[in-house]
């Protein structure tokens, strides 16, 4: 089958795919995996999603760090191609989504059938492969950790990315007033266009004297919510603006720079810090995720959130593909795409 393959640490973005410089290279011959339990469900890959955490992982600046050589990927969707022989939640040729540690950048992947999602037959098969990870992110962060309500006000960071708009669109759907923090015209047009209470243009405007001028506008009290995947200098800026009670989300770090939040200060104002490791919930608390899945795709089925795709490319292309993530060139998710056929025909 063919395969992306990690063989040594390095950038992805910088050379193409099996270069001498690039860490990656595509296999067209690497073993097909075998079903490895009674349980076990082989899926051939229709498409699947890159994130941060992927490009993160193949730099070697993740915290797990598998051993080389090892084939990236997590989130993904396909269609059922071998079963094992005690499987009785799927048959060959069910539409499934999962994620897994790692092995989605390949044509086939195994994984137990407890760890599957059927896909509603109304719901885009790219789509589904782009949702577990960033919007399974923002829904447990969201829903599950902050227990966001109708009127308090959500303020999200890097909200044109794959789990900032997937927290943006979570947001309205709780009733919350969500403030969208991006860059770009294309990105502030995009979440306008998305119903977003304020959006805050970082190219052209001020952060804080933005969202505070809203508020006042809007006879608000400050923020409730901080949803965080950015990290940085905007962090200590957004603190500006959280009210007394107020949550933070802390998602990830896309600016490279781990923020410091001040004890003393959330000592004073009663702030609560949620650390949000999305992927340790698969171990310490499988029912959340599961429950969280099958709530979104029940959602994407009724069209209650849109999952927007910015690019999809093909595993040669891999060096593009983290590229726009690198660069945050992303509106949205990227994509693999491996099964073109299944892809096209999945958009009913």
């Amino acid at each position: 089958m063919e395969a992306l393959v990690c063989v040594k640490l390095g950038d992805p973005t910088a050379t193409e795919p099996g270069s001498p410089e690039s860490p990656v290279e595509v296999s067209k011959t690497h073993p097909i995996p075998p079903l490895n339990s009674d349980t076990a469900v082989r899926v051939r890959v229709t498409a699947t999603s890159l994130n941060y955490a992927n490009y993160l992982q193949i730099l070697g600046k993740y915290q797990e760090k598998p051993a080389l050589p090892f084939i990236p990927g997590s989130d993904y969707s396909g269609v059922v191609d071998a079963i094992g022989s005690a499987v009785t939640k799927f048959r060959v040729g069910d539409r499934v989504c999962s994620f897994a540690d790692l092995g989605s950048y390949a044509q086939f992947i195994v994984a137990d059938q407890s760890r599957l999602f059927l896909v509603p037959e109304r719901c885009d098969m790219v789509a589904a492969a782009a949702l577990p990870v960033a919007f399974g992110t923002s829904h447990v962060a969201l829903v599950h950790r902050a227990r966001l309500t109708s009127g308090q006000v959500l303020m999200v960071l890097g909200a044109a990315g794959g789990v900032g708009l997937a927290a943006v669109q979570i947001g309205k759907i709780c009733g919350a007033i969500v403030i969208a923090v991006a860059r770009g015209a294309e990105k502030i047009k995009l979440l306008k266009s998305m119903g977003v209470d304020h959006v805050v243009d970082l190219g052209s405007e001020n952060v804080i004297s933005s969202v505070k001028e809203f508020i006042k506008t809007k006879k608000l009290k400050g923020v409730d919510v901080l949803y965080d995947p950015v990290g940085g200098k905007l962090t200590k800026e957004s603190m500006k603006v959280l009210k007394w009670g107020a949550q933070i989300l802390v998602i990830g770090f896309a600016s490279g720079e781990v923020p410091v939040i001040p004890a003393n200060i959330a000592l004073v104002k009663n702030w609560t810090v949620h650390g949000l490791y999305w992927g340790s919930y698969k171990i310490h608390q499988p029912r959340v995720l599961e429950d969280s899945i099958k709530e979104l795709l029940s959602w994407l089925a009724r069209g209650l959130i849109t999952i927007h795709i910015s690019h999809t490319y093909s595993l040669s292309q891999a060096n593009l593909a983290f590229g726009d993530i690198k660069d945050r060139k992303a509106i949205g998710k990227v994509m693999i795409a491996l099964d073109h056929n299944n892809a096209l025909s999945s958009k009913l």
